[in-house]
């Protein structure tokens, strides 16, 4: 394992947490680290709904049906995309750009010494209307992905999952 590297593959999905607080200042960092992935055209589609009161949680839980964590969890985030402003409003490229916000999210959750992991809302539809319906988004805003944040009660020890077999060079 390359030791410059390991800062990133030392991150793993969190899901036991403390009853630790997460910060304000945390909290806008992971947010300046979010708003830092590119974004085709520098369009920057994405849009945030950060969660901390423990009703707000839970309702989110229920939603998601892998979710239970955020019961736990201190912070929840919302990744949303306005498809109103992705480049020439395809959903392609909203897809990539708040998937790039939320790896950057959970790397810097990692860099801060927070735990966080990806839960999956699109393309499920009882996921996106049940978060719309639950926070108040507005209907040319998609829902696409959440994660439960915190500090971190359980430490996997890094890993790779890096796999020969799936690199082709030169030709496939």
């Amino acid at each position: 394992m390359n030791e410059k590297i390991l800062p990133i593959i030392s991150r793993r999905s969190i899901r036991k947490y403390t009853c630790e607080t997460v910060s304000d200042e945390e909290v806008r960092a992971l947010l300046e680290a979010a708003m830092s992935a590119p974004s085709a055209m520098a369009t920057d589609p994405w849009r945030f709904l950060a969660l901390r009161d423990r009703v707000s949680l839970a309702a989110l839980a229920e939603i998601l049906p892998y979710g239970k964590m955020l019961n736990e969890a201190a912070l929840g985030i919302v990744v949303c995309g306005d498809l109103g402003q992705a480049h020439r409003q395809e959903l392609s490229y909203l897809l990539q750009d708040c998937s790039a916000a939320v790896a950057n999210l959970l790397l810097a959750a990692h860099f801060l010494g927070l735990g966080a992991v990806w839960l999956g809302v699109h393309p499920n539809e009882d996921r996106i209307t049940g978060i719309r319906a639950r926070f108040g988004i507005p209907k040319g805003i998609l829902p696409l992905a959440a994660l439960a944040i915190g500090r971190p009660a359980e430490h996997p020890a890094p890993r790779t999952r890096y796999a020969d077999t799936f690199v082709h060079i030169g030709h496939w």
